[in-house]
């Protein structure tokens, strides 16, 4: 690995682990294995690599949502998939991490990815909703959007509450009730799944 992907990969794993703040360059450097200066030398300081850092983490949640929610299935089964896919969930999520960095949060350069993200996270829930209404699996009555954020809020709010807990079993709990609730919102006409 260059140093540059180095610096990136130490530099994802200290915001997620320390948030912006605890991320000093010093920490950066002895964790890449990278000699003084190669931070300035590649990049223009800690901002700049923070923000080339927190893009590669957006880029990468996206990549693994979109292979889970345009995969194969239902959009139920896509929903349930993303849902349920294999997540270290007592580190918690490197994006929603980030939206509790309040140094993240008041720049709005660092802030953006973070916002890009959820945002295209929760349109294509949204989409998938509605695809499924247009199929007749969920009922017309639902709002594509606030599914979407209600989906989103119980991974993001189950992965506080593992951590509090110190076990997977709350952010499972979370999962499980969502999806009840999603198998009853099947139109009249058309059974319920089971969740």
């Amino acid at each position: 690995m260059s140093t540059p992907e180095r610096l990136i990969e130490s530099t994802r794993e200290l915001l997620w682990e320390r948030g912006y703040v605890g991320t000093s360059p010093k920490a950066i450097l002895e964790r890449a294995g990278a000699g003084q200066g190669s931070m300035y030398h590649h990049f223009k300081g800690k901002p700049d690599l923070a923000l080339t850092a927190i893009r590669r983490t957006a880029e990468e949640m996206r990549a693994t949502a979109a292979g889970v929610l345009d995969g194969p299935g239902t959009p139920y089964e896509r929903i349930e998939a993303y849902l349920r896919r294999e997540r270290d969930v007592l580190r918690g999520c490197p994006i929603g991490r980030l939206t509790m960095d309040p140094d993240v949060i008041a720049g709005d350069e660092l802030r953006a990815p973070v916002d890009e993200t959820l945002d295209w996270l929760r349109e294509r829930l949204a989409g998938i909703v509605e695809e499924g209404q247009e199929q007749g699996e969920f009922a017309p009555s639902l709002d594509g959007e606030e599914i979407a954020a209600a989906v989103v809020a119980t991974v993001q709010g189950g992965y506080v509450l593992a951590r509090a807990s110190g076990s997977p079993a709350a952010f499972d709990a979370g999962v499980r009730g969502l999806l009840s609730l999603l198998a009853t919102a099947a139109p009249k006409d058309r059974p319920a799944r089971p969740a």
